[in-house]
């Protein structure tokens, strides 16, 4: 059989599920319903779905909405509730509106009514009836569960011209499988009520094409690809029709007969075994971005009968596999395109009222890549669209995605639980969330960042519902790895290989190198992490009023976790013990950072330089869903603070590691290719500045690999000291540099403490001592500044200069708008918190995109623990 070379398409940004929007004189098309909506309470209206639907219905005093969005969103929107994050704000709106229905109403115009026009939800919270034109197309028998979708046929409801649709949206009940946020932060009042994801009316000839998906297989090394295709034609009319299912892809179009009895739908193959076109050479495959480059390619399926098309369907999609296996050691390992890849993640949440922009999700994952990790976890199928999938296609980040613990504790989903099932129990309950289960499955499938479904995260699903979730995988897509649970258990699929014991809160940096029984540095970590990352001040200012600056109040608390993690005490207590007793905010602000750079460095650090007795981790967690003190590299302001950087250290692609424990170094290679002939050149200053040990070592780094490079076993540095490693390749260039501080008093563990529970981190017997670093000497330290402009974005370079014969630790550099010295955001830099030597000038690079930066001319600010 002949085999073609298929080049991708590059460059693609878009759905991968786009309905085309039809050609002049067709019978298909896709609208999206987001404007035009207005929202009111049930309460208010004496009007019912018949009325309200109509065109001679007067909205009056409704407020303003788009779609998607939260019924609480709108209000926001609206200016009922003004600014609900400040403060305790949020917790001053009253839960009483919300425990009724709303509804949403729009109207859209229809130029011509064919032969099938859908209307479709991907997703409403909780429950909802759906009127149309004064009809009830469907109720709250139907349109039931957070995560289902719904396509609903409307032709006989519809009209030529102005047409209205009314959704009375139910809010969620104790019992209900929803959406929550558990332990992270406040649930909002309206308990994210409301039509949360894109409603679209969808037009086709009669027949209608659906789900498509192809799916890839590797094989020759990688040198050929072999792609499957499917999809689904449904007749949506009340006769029997004959046509062709085309698929069109690289320039070639290929066909298969169809038959279709009235209201008949039927799946429709194309294999490569009938169709050569669909075996690739040389296919350019998508990478996570930290490996390679994560190609797109492009199709569209299609029936036509007649000659004429009746419906479209794009497909934007990747050519790659992932697997995994099990370590000898028990751990689970996954790999993509064949080849180990550890993965280095985080957990991502959306905002608290589930108003994600495409705008703030692009700022948001251009921080992830920035920070060098390869995958973000998703706690529950999140997001308010496909637009951040859509971005993480592009972007090259993995996705792990599955159901959440919300469901799995009884103070959270509001009913009694299993200790080890959790919460979906009976027989409806599971069918219904194994219909939820395949819905999110089809909606999502074809993203090929998406490497894992989790079936549970706390717990594991019964038996039975995971029978149930194993036969709609096999049916939908058994292209991803499969886990039970985010936690070690076995269950019918087996091992999950992976473990959840912690911590969620402060450890020491040596704790990743020398635990071996909870979460330090072997096998597969799903949530874990140092704990609090307090922002910067300027976040701090933005989410208390003044009064509530210092010294600590409630209004501190209420901006942490819940439960557990409803206090910064376990992060004062390690900061003061560490740094010294607090002064007044700006003295907690500046020990805070380092403690956040401190803490976080070292977990990612340890992983990486034990690959792969270590296979991966997720830090709980990337980001925040409001403004708050808790779990977050960047915050809702989309601030980053020291531990970002801390990771973005610590994630370099070729890095040198200090193992706290045994007090050796480390090499890492985290890509494919050897580098080989590198040096590393170690230096130890004490906190005069004064070099106390010095030499320079010949390294040869293995791609993907960790190697022990030197051992300062036997060092001998009366006080606090700093270790300055420096790592050039073969023709001299610097392409890793990293600098610690180290006291002579060590960090003790104690697992036995009695009042510390073990899921939430391991206690400190005893810990480090660094108030030496606080009468260190002076530095004086200059920064300059020029800019280049390239396309829409602005790069900024800043070179900074230790004028001093001491150390310059740990200097921070922002640019400001010089107008209102706020900091802009959100800028990569492409290091911070960065520490110079006696004499020592290090240049930054910097970008801030055109919508960012506005046409604003920045000034730099630099500020260090001990500079004048």
């Amino acid at each position: 059989m002949k085999k073609i070379i298929f080049y991708s398409v590059l460059g693609v940004i878009a759905l991968a599920f786009v309905a085309c929007s039809g050609k002049k004189g067709e019978d298909y098309g896709k609208k999206l319903l987001d404007k035009s909506w207005t929202v009111q309470s049930a309460d208010s209206v004496s009007a019912g779905g018949a009325e309200i639907s109509r065109t001679d219905f007067t909205p009056d005093h409704w407020y303003a909405a788009t779609v998607p969005s939260t019924v609480l969103h709108c209000l926001a929107s609206n200016g009922v509730y003004k600014d609900i994050y400040r403060d305790d704000n949020l917790k001053k709106i009253p839960v009483e509106p919300f425990h009724n229905p709303w509804w949403y109403r729009t109207t859209f115009d229809l130029q011509k009514v064919t032969p099938g026009v859908l209307l479709k939800f991907d997703g409403i919270n909780y429950r909802a009836n759906v009127w149309l034109n004064g009809q009830l197309v469907a109720d709250t028998t139907v349109v039931v569960n957070s995560f289902r979708t719904f396509t609903l046929d409307v032709t006989p409801y519809v009209v030529q011209g102005k047409n209205v649709l009314a959704v009375e949206v139910v809010p969620p009940r104790p019992g209900d499988f929803t959406i929550g946020f558990v332990d992270w932060n406040p649930q909002a009042p309206d308990r994210d009520m409301g039509i949360f994801r894109p409603v679209y009316l969808e037009t086709n000839g009669g027949v209608e094409v659906s789900e498509p998906f192809i799916v890839s297989a590797l094989s020759d090394g990688n040198t050929r690809a072999t792609l499957t295709a499917s999809v689904v034609v449904t007749n949506r009319l009340k006769k029997k029709i004959s046509g062709k299912a085309i698929l069109s892809f690289a320039g070639k179009e290929m066909s298969v007969p169809v038959d279709l009895a009235a209201g008949e739908h039927k799946k429709v193959l194309f294999s490569p075994e009938d169709f050569e076109e669909l075996t690739v050479e040389h296919p350019e495959l998508w990478w996570p971005h930290t490996v390679g480059t994560p190609h797109l390619y492009h199709a569209s399926f299609s029936f036509k009968n007649s000659g004429k098309v009746s419906d479209t369907k794009d497909v934007t999609f990747g050519i790659r596999t992932v697997s995994s296996r099990i370590t000898p050691e028990g751990y689970r390992l996954f790999l993509v395109n064949g080849r180990k890849i550890q993965i280095h993640g985080a957990g991502w949440t959306d905002h608290m009222l589930l108003d994600d922009t495409p705008a703030s999700l692009r700022k948001q994952l251009a921080y992830v890549k920035d920070v060098n990790l390869n995958a973000i976890r998703l706690e529950g199928f999140w997001g308010n669209s496909q637009e951040l999938y859509d971005l993480c296609d592009s972007l090259g980040i993995l996705v792990m995605t599955g159901w959440s613990c919300h469901w799995e504790w009884e103070n959270y989903v509001g009913k009694p639980v299993d200790e080890k099932y959790g919460g979906i129990l009976t027989d409806a309950e599971m069918a219904m969330m194994s219909e939820a289960w395949k819905d999110q499955i089809v909606w999502l499938r074809n993203h090929p960042a998406i490497f894992a479904w989790y079936g549970g995260s706390d717990k594991v699903p019964k038996p039975e519902l995971e029978k149930k979730y194993f036969k709609i995988m096999k049916e939908y897509d058994s292209t991803r790895v499969y886990l039970a649970s985010a936690g070690s258990y076995t269950t019918l699929a087996g091992p999950t290989g992976v473990k959840m014991e912690g911590p969620y809160a402060y450890v020491p940096p040596v704790y990743w190198f020398s635990d071996s029984i909870k979460g330090g540095a072997f096998g597969f970590a799903t949530e874990i992490g140092p704990g609090a990352q307090v922002p910067p001040a300027e976040s701090i200012h933005r989410m208390l009023s003044e009064q509530h600056w210092w010294p600590m109040d409630e209004m501190w608390n209420f901006h942490c976790g819940r439960g557990q993690f409803g206090s910064l005490d376990r992060y004062m207590t390690a900061l003061q013990a560490r740094y010294g007793k607090v002064t007044g905010f700006d003295d907690f602000e500046k020990k805070a950072q380092l403690l956040n750079y401190e803490l976080m460095r070292p977990m990612f650090e340890a992983y990486s330089a034990r690959r792969f007795k270590a296979t991966g981790l997720i830090l709980w967690m990337l980001n925040s869903a409001w403004p708050e003190m808790y779990w977050q590299l960047y915050d809702f302001y989309l601030m980053p603070n020291a531990a970002y950087y801390g990771a973005k250290k610590a994630l370099r692609p070729y890095h040198v590691v200090y193992d706290y424990y045994r007090k050796k170094l480390y090499a890492v290679n985290d890509r494919m290719e050897d580098k080989k002939g590198c040096t590393l050149h170690i230096r130890v200053y004490d906190v005069h500045s004064a070099v106390r040990f010095e030499e320079k070592v010949p390294v040869d780094l293995m791609a993907n690999s960790s190697v022990k490079v030197f051992s300062l076993d036997k060092l001998n540095v009366p006080g606090v000291y700093f270790l300055d490693t420096r790592l050039y390749d073969s023709e001299g260039a610097e392409i890793d540099n990293n600098f610690y501080w180290i006291s002579p008093k060590k960090d003790i563990l104690d697992y036995n403490d009695p009042n510390t529970p073990p899921w939430v981190h391991t206690a400190t017997r005893q810990y480090a001592d660094f108030t030496e670093i606080n009468s260190m000497p002076a530095a004086e330290v200059a920064a300059a500044m020029m800019k280049k402009k390239e396309g829409n974005v602005t790069h900024f370079e800043v070179t900074l200069k230790n004028k001093s014969r001491h150390i310059a630790f740990f200097l921070h550099t922002s640019l400001l708008d010089t107008q209102t010295h706020a900091t802009i955001l959100p800028v990569l830099w492409s290091d911070n918190y960065v520490s110079l030597l006696p004499g020592e000038t290090r240049v930054l690079q910097a970008e801030i995109r055109d919508e960012v930066l506005q046409g604003r001319t920045p000034e730099v600010r630099v500020e260090g623990y001990n500079v004048k």
